[in-house]
């Protein structure tokens, strides 16, 4: 699934252009309906001609909302610069199409709307206008289409042109480390607080726990909804609205992010490289070309966080526009961000440049330092994390000597970027010691998803049985010879228990109906009462047999004889005592010693001789 997300000057019919295609109005506040004016996020979706689901963000246009605008555009994946056919580029125009380029969003369709409103000399002017001023952006060669949202004439070409673009456009990855970045907050009335914003990163699951950051509140998911449709799980790239559990509105930001507890850390440091624009561009159309001194104040925004920061210049005095630079970023307040996160920096009303993040973690770095380049320019690259997250993926799970020596990277490259993906939660390692398990944090979430969903339907299936035999779950996880590492990291992480031979779910609990608790109970008791001839009409069916074999109240020495444990216990005891005093004991001495039939004296002797306590030597029996 993907997200589109519109840009463009006010008034130039971004919101009028998503009814028409979607046949949503986006504009949700009272105030923007009286005044005709989006203020804030607005969000629709709409289903393409090939079938594809695709959610809209419209952002406000007027230059004193623009730090709504980068609340949403964020996490887009194909944008819609919308130019009004009857006025052309215009200033917001510029700053809208300069964010789009600082951030890095690839995919782009220009919309000249009110096409009704002007002839077709001016709809050619104003294309050419467009072509050039897109020119020497990320959205060169961008298609332009002509539309009216009035008469619907470009409508079927917009749509089809969008739908041949995102056709192309790769999915969103599943790295197993989700994030929604929050940029709507409200209460439904029987639900209690809900949360919207673009999922990437991962995925999220009904019932799971979550962490907000960076205030690391927790709570659980009590429902999903994508497109106004419930959902079990929320995927990469969607859309979705979050109903949290135990959490108030109040305690909730724009710009915090839900995601899985425990790996990702809020900073108010990050170094980054940072470009300046070649202008300042503005709502205004007023920006002075301008350099950024080291410790400049500004507002900083990433995903739909907002907060004033200082730039701290690591190589220079003073940055000129249309320079890039390392620096580090000093927040006033605290925000979730990771390597490779876009930003953008904002005077009051003009916008200055954006950049990537490199490193979040809040370490002080000296100023005019070349090692302390070099080390940045080696972090940017990420060219050997990059090729052992590839090489993994194509190929899970992998002992780790196996992997390093296929990465073709040296030793010195290859652990210190394997240990730094480990420690972010992007690789996870299996097993108490080497050669150690390797799996990508996805590989390894869809294999704990398919144990648990595997044990779900087992345990559904024989409610009785203590548990599914592990070779069977090893087979159908097709795990191999790694099962006991992958047993123990299971177990370890409470998702699983081990009981002898057979795993189960964690929470799983044996559910016996009152007739098969009744059957259970009278067979202890005719054991009990005939310890050493065990009556083999009341022997259970198998499932509650195997469970108290599990439970080890019960010894099977045969199909037709079954001892209580104690029983068999004290008769293994004795003849083991007996052999030592006599070297030998025949069955006849057996069935004397317990006053039982021959028929049990043999069962339990024969079983005694699998077990290899025993060894049959002509009609006797010596010990093993």
């Amino acid at each position: 699934m993907f997200v589109l997300g519109t840009a463009g000057h006010i008034d130039h019919g971004k919101s009028a252009l998503v009814q028409a295609l979607t046949g949503i109005d986006p504009d949700r506040l009272r105030e923007e309906k009286e005044r005709g004016m989006t203020i804030d996020l607005g969000f629709a979706w709409l289903k393409l001609p090939s079938g594809q689901e695709v959610g809209i963000v419209d952002v406000p246009g007027h230059e004193r909302f623009i730090k709504n605008m980068l609340a949403g555009v964020g996490g887009i994946d194909l944008a819609l610069l919308i130019v009004a056919a009857n006025e052309g580029v215009m200033p917001q125009t510029r700053e809208h199409l300069a964010i789009l380029d600082l951030l890095g969003i690839e995919k782009g369709v220009v919309a000249l709307t009110k096409k009704d409103l002007v002839d077709s000399e001016m709809l050619d002017l104003v294309k050419m206008d467009v072509e050039e001023l897109i020119d020497s952006t990320i959205l060169a060669r961008a298609p332009i289409v002509a539309v009216s949202s009035i008469t619907g004439e470009g409508i079927p070409d917009l749509l089809a042109t969008i739908d041949r673009l995102l056709s192309s456009a790769q999915p969103r990855k599943d790295t197993g480390r989700p994030r929604l970045p929050i940029d709507r907050i409200f209460t439904i009335a029987g639900s209690g607080t809900v949360v919207t914003g673009t999922l990437i990163d991962g995925s999220l699951s009904v019932g799971q726990e979550v962490e907000i950051v960076p205030s690391g509140l927790k709570s659980r998911i009590r429902g999903l909804q994508t497109h106004k449709a419930r959902e079990e799980t929320a995927t990469p790239g969607s859309r979705v609205a979050i109903n949290l559990v135990g959490i108030t509105t109040s305690e909730l930001h724009r710009g915090d992010v839900v995601t899985i507890p425990g790996w990702l850390k809020p900073t108010k440091m990050l170094t980054a490289s940072l470009h300046l624009l070649p202008h300042p561009v503005s709502g205004t159309g007023q920006a002075l070309r301008r350099p950024l001194p080291h410790n400049a104040e500004v507002s900083f925004h990433t995903g739909a966080a907002e907060t004033m920061a200082k730039v701290r210049l690591l190589e220079k005095d003073k940055l000129e526009p249309g320079e890039i630079g390392w620096v580090q970023v000093v927040l006033e307040s605290p925000v979730a961000v990771i390597k490779g996160d876009r930003f953008i920096i904002r005077s009051p009303m003009d916008t200055l440049g954006g950049g990537k993040v490199i490193d979040s973690n809040d370490k002080l770095l000296r100023r005019f330092r070349p090692s302390v380049i070099q080390e940045l320019k080696v972090k940017e690259a990420g060219a050997a994390e990059e090729v052992l997250l590839t090489l993994l993926e194509a190929k899970q799970p992998v002992e780790l000597p196996t992997f390093l020596a296929q990465s073709d990277l040296s030793e010195s490259e290859a652990q210190p970027a394997l240990d730094s993906l480990i420690q972010q939660g992007r690789v996870v390692r299996v097993g108490q010691a080497e050669p150690y398990l390797l799996f990508t944090a996805s590989g390894w979430q869809r294999l704990v998803k398919q144990a648990v969903e595997t044990l779900q339907d087992y345990h559904k299936k024989f409610p009785a049985r203590l548990g599914m035999p592990k070779s069977e779950l090893g087979s159908r996880l097709k795990v191999g010879k790694y099962a006991p590492s992958v047993w123990q990291k299971l177990a370890g992480d409470g998702v699983l228990s081990e009981e002898g031979l057979a795993v189960r779910l964690a929470s799983f609990r044996v559910q016996l109906s009152p007739a098969q608790q009744g059957k259970i109970d009278a067979f202890l008791k005719s054991l009990v009462q005939n310890p050493y001839a065990p009556p083999a009409e009341q022997i259970p069916e198998p499932d509650l047999l195997n469970l108290l074999i599990d439970q080890r109240k019960v010894v099977k020495v045969s199909d037709s004889v079954v001892f209580a444990a104690p029983a068999y216990q004290e008769m293994v005891e004795k003849i083991i005592a007996h052999l030592k005093a006599h070297g030998k004991v025949t069955l006849a001495e057996v069935r004397d010693m317990f006053q039982t039939s021959r028929r049990y004296a043999q069962a339990l002797l024969e079983y005694l001789d699998e077990k290899k306590i025993t060894r049959r030597v002509g009609d006797e029996r010596v010990l093993y």
